[in-house]
């Protein structure tokens, strides 16, 4: 930010590489000493490792240990080719050689500043930073230590990292709620419906084309290389992505007068699809329900039911052999009802997130580039 002197990282801060003791020696392990490796760099706050090791081991060998006013990063491992781990650490722990610890120097820095710093930096580092090998990745040498940022005061770097950890947490809560929200789906469908599997309920059941009328034919498609960013209507596809480009041409759109459900021949989706929208690309099809199925309970039914994985091929042979049960029309709608409640609710959780990340990258783009 403009104002702010620009340092370089071993300016502020020292950079010490781990170790690992031997492992031969019994001695050395299974002590009460966090010993953190690349696979244990997965949040952004370690607390624990997956293996320990003892004070003889920090004693004799090139492990060492770090506190809290360190910071980690994962210097060498082949997650480099798409992701830099960096974190802050609660307690004291030792780390091998594929991590740096960072720590501040002269009072100047925080931890949780120069954690942000970092992780803003991640796009950077990985395109120019890292050294590709055939499996294994690394930081060049000396790419961290020459590293420029903005260093405010202490007071305006406790400010940001207030912000950012505010935003962080929006996102972390958002996301375990709409996790909740999600997950209550299938647990509601099995309490009222029973396992699709076995019947238990002993609803009637019906033969699956029975249940539809198959309208692919009459939904235009779109190749993916005409998917737009944004636009006026939605594309819907077998991906994992609900909404993976829009397109502006009402010619190659369809208007549902009520839901109809995608199932995505290669990969197994289920989805619900609704009002104006595009189909596209190849292993798309689309299913109106007739009038002893509801379109979001038949969906349900069928991701519990679960089909057999034939790799890429198609899955309709699989489907169209699937029994579907028939449960009164009211405890459908109920169920319907209920379901698009909570979806809607995690829509709004993802809009949260969304807007909470936007708002900490905007904040990074602006403290620390």
């Amino acid at each position: 930010m403009s104002g702010w002197p620009v340092v370089k990282l071993s300016d502020v801060a020292t950079l010490s590489s781990g170790g690992t003791p031997s492992k031969s020696n019994p001695a050395f392990w299974n002590g009460d000493i966090p010993w953190v490796s690349p696979k244990d760099m997965k949040s952004n706050r370690i607390e624990d490792a997956e293996d320990r090791i003892t004070r003889d081991a920090i004693s004799e060998s090139a492990a060492r240990i770090v506190g809290p006013d360190s910071v980690l990063a994962v210097v060498r491992s082949g997650i480099l080719a798409h992701t830099f781990p960096v974190a802050t650490i609660a307690r004291d722990i030792s780390f091998n050689q594929d991590i740096k610890a960072i720590t501040p120097k002269n009072g100047s820095l925080l931890p949780p500043y120069l954690f942000w710093m970092l992780k803003s930096r991640e796009a950077q580092i990985l395109r120019i930073g890292v050294k590709k090998g055939a499996t294994v990745h690394s930081l060049s040498n000396g790419y961290l230590e020459a590293l420029r940022f903005p260093l405010p005061r202490l007071d305006e770097q406790q400010r940001v990292v207030g912000l950012l950890n505010r935003a962080a947490e929006i996102r972390r809560r958002a996301g375990a709620a709409r996790g909740k929200a999600r997950a209550i789906i299938p647990a509601l469908f099995l309490d009222t419906f029973g396992d699709p599997a076995t019947n238990p309920k002993g609803w009637p059941t019906i033969e699956f084309e029975e249940a539809i009328d198959d309208v692919t034919r009459f939904v235009p498609k779109i190749m993916r290389r005409s998917y737009l960013a944004t636009g006026k209507f939605p594309i819907y596809d077998q991906g994992q992505i609900e909404i993976p480009g829009f397109t502006d041409d009402v010619e190659l759109t369809f208007s549902a007068d009520r839901p109809l459900l995608l199932f995505g021949d290669h990969t197994r989706v289920f989805r619900i699809v609704s009002k104006r929208f595009a189909r596209g690309a190849d292993g798309v099809r689309l299913f109106r329900t007739k009038g002893q199925t509801e379109a979001y309970f038949l969906r349900t039914y069928l991701e519990q039911y679960g089909l057999p994985n034939a790799g890429y091929s198609r899955h309709y042979r699989f489907l169209k052999s699937v029994p579907v049960a028939t449960p009164p029309l009211d405890l459908q709608a109920t169920f319907a009802e209920q379901v698009q409640r909570l979806e809607a609710l995690a829509r709004h959780l993802d809009a949260t997130a969304a807007k909470a990340e936007a708002m900490a990258a905007a904040l990074s783009a602006e403290v620390f580039e």
